[in-house]
């Protein structure tokens, strides 16, 4: 008999009515010892983050490294300032928009809520900044050593120092994540809040989808402008990488139909087979739109102005934090949980809810990032080979 396996989804949806159930049926100390689980989970995702950044930041530099050249700086360029750019279109879409339909309050005022059984501090090993430099650092000197020396021990290391992290939240955070979404969800229906959460964030996702169909248009339109392409046939040549992603909720899984769309856009053999998976690690236009919106709706949910200024540091620090994120559902949010703390000043609670979220529509968000990554290619092509008619 074969397996039966759930996709993360559904998991997360059954997670969510578990979790209100609990908290409205299910007597109290029930719904605190879902609660504690809840409580130690998000302490070992505060523990983990610094890792993760380490892990996901130093290994990739490492590798990207070893592609020196024109093709490496054009693609990593564009990426970034693809990813910059989307999350600053998606803050002032937020704020535009958002604060029309949510405000402070609408959740309604909780009561008491859930307490954990027990309560337990795992403070990480370092900061969230202190992790950035030691990443570069350490990417940058590895890739040198590497490069020029030929000395690849540290690389190895680094390598399976990574392997153990991706197995970690493959392990570990992924297959546990439900249950600690449960746990975030009994706690609003014991203090009132789910029904409220639900119903505001459904209409924040409709911002999100948009958002993200402007900047796919705005990608293939700059790209028009530098090749001369139809901005919309090649949108339309990316529709199986796009319906891909949004099956498998991974930039990496879908590198083989997104090189082949790629090419079907007339992009040469030599750039896509190195655009594409690159982008698929770096290029994260689709999931920065999301967790740029969820944020500012998440922020003003619980009456914080959310400013420009604030932002834009998360947004530039996002569009190198998740560099190399694994390719597993929910690797950004996983890979941005530490900025969104420390930038942004998001409490466990408004973490989980983050968590919650940005999973209920990962598929949207990576099918928006591989379908910007031909684009890229097509720009990146361009470059390499002259513009052509």
């Amino acid at each position: 008999m074969k397996n039966l396996t759930i996709g993360l989804l559904p998991r997360l949806i059954i997670g969510i009515i578990a979790g209100i159930l609990v908290g409205l049926f299910l007597p109290e100390w029930i719904g605190r010892l879902l609660y504690t689980f809840t409580h130690l989970f998000g302490q070992f995702l505060v523990f983990m983050v610094p890792l993760i950044i380490v892990g996901f930041i130093a290994a990739g530099i490492a590798e990207l490294g070893a592609k020196a050249g024109k093709l490496l700086a054009g693609t990593a360029g564009l990426a970034y300032g693809s990813t910059v750019l989307a999350g600053v279109l998606a803050y002032f879409v937020s704020t535009g928009i958002i604060p029309r339909f949510i405000e402070h309050g609408d959740v309604g005022e909780s009561t008491s809520g859930l307490a954990p059984f027990l309560e337990i501090s795992t403070p990480p090993i370092f900061g969230v900044m202190t992790a950035l430099v030691t990443a570069f650092v350490f990417g940058l000197g590895i890739n040198y050593l590497k490069q020029k020396e030929n000395r690849t021990a540290l690389f190895n290391w680094m390598d399976e120092f990574r392997s153990i992290i991706v197995l970690v939240i493959t392990k570990v955070i992924i297959p546990f994540l439900p249950l600690h979404i449960a746990g975030i969800f009994a706690d609003m229906a014991a203090s009132g809040e789910a029904f409220q959460t639900l119903a505001v964030f459904a209409r924040v996702f409709l911002v999100i989808i948009g958002t993200h169909l402007l900047w796919i248009i705005t990608q293939y339109t700059i790209a028009a402008l530098r090749t001369g392409v139809n901005p919309f046939k090649a949108i339309r040549q990316m529709l199986p990488a796009y319906t891909t992603a949004l099956g498998t909720m991974s930039s990496a899984a879908t590198i083989p139909v997104t090189l082949a769309s790629v090419k079907s856009n007339g992009v040469s053999d030599r750039t896509a087979e190195f655009v594409v998976p690159l982008s698929a690690t770096i290029h994260l236009a689709g999931s920065t739109i999301t967790l740029v919106a969820c944020s500012v709706a998440v922020l003003i949910l619980n009456g914080i102005t959310p400013e420009f200024g604030m932002f834009f540091q998360f947004i530039l620090l996002l569009g190198v934090t998740m560099i190399a994120a694994p390719g597993v559902p929910g690797g950004a949010v996983v890979a941005a949980i530490g900025l969104m703390a420390s930038v942004l000043g998001m409490t466990d609670a408004q973490l989980g809810l983050m968590f919650a979220l940005y999973m209920a529509q990962d598929g949207f968000g990576t099918a928006c990032n591989v379908t910007g990554d031909g684009a890229i290619a097509l720009i990146v092509d361009s470059m390499d080979s002259g513009p052509e008619a």
